[in-house]
C-alpha cells in the first residue's frame, strides 16, 4: 500500500458513521476487511432504496479497493451516491474516508467500491424502478 494522502472530507453529509471497536479488528488492531465490506453494503444501500423507493437486494460488488488499513478509533465516514439506474437495478458508488488522531485531524481516504442492487417487492423478486418524478 502506498503511503496516505492526507485530503479532506468530501462536501455533503456521509450516509453512514461509525468508529471500529476492538471486536471489529484482529489481535493487532487491524480492522477486518469483511467488516469494512458489511459497512459499505449499508451505506450503500440508503440511496440505493431511497432511489429505489423501497426494498433493495445486493446482487453485485463491482468493485473493492482498500486503499489504506482502518485501525480501532478511525472515525469512518462512508460518503455513497447514485451512478446509473437501469430497468430493475442502481449502481451505488461509495468511499470511505478515516479520520485519525483527531486531535490532529489526519484524514484519509481508505476504501472505495461499486455495487449494484436491485429493487424487489414484497415477494423479493425483482422490480421496476419508479420514475424519478413520481417518487
Amino acid at each position: 500500500m502506498s503511503e496516505p494522502t492526507k485530503t479532506t472530507l468530501p462536501a455533503g453529509m456521509p450516509q453512514l458513521r461509525v468508529m471500529p471497536m476492538p471486536a471489529d479488528a484482529n489481535v493487532h488492531g487491524d480492522v477486518f476487511g469483511g467488516w469494512i465490506m458489511a459497512q459499505v453494503d449499508i451505506a450503500g444501500a440508503i440511496p440505493a432504496a431511497r432511489r429505489a423507493n423501497g426494498r433493495v437486494a445486493t446482487i453485485a460488488v463491482n468493485s473493492f479497493l482498500f486503499k489504506q488499513p482502518v485501525f480501532v478509533g478511525d472515525l469512518l465516514s462512508f460518503y455513497a451516491e447514485v451512478t446509473k439506474v437501469g430497468n430493475t437495478s442502481i449502481t451505488v458508488s461509495v468511499e470511505v474516508y478515516a479520520e485519525r488522531n483527531r486531535l490532529q485531524a489526519s484524514t484519509v481516504k481508505v476504501t472505495e467500491a461499486t455495487l449494484t442492487y436491485v429493487a424487489t417487492g414484497e415477494d423479493r423478486k425483482p422490480r421496476p424502478i419508479p420514475p424519478l418524478e413520481s417518487i
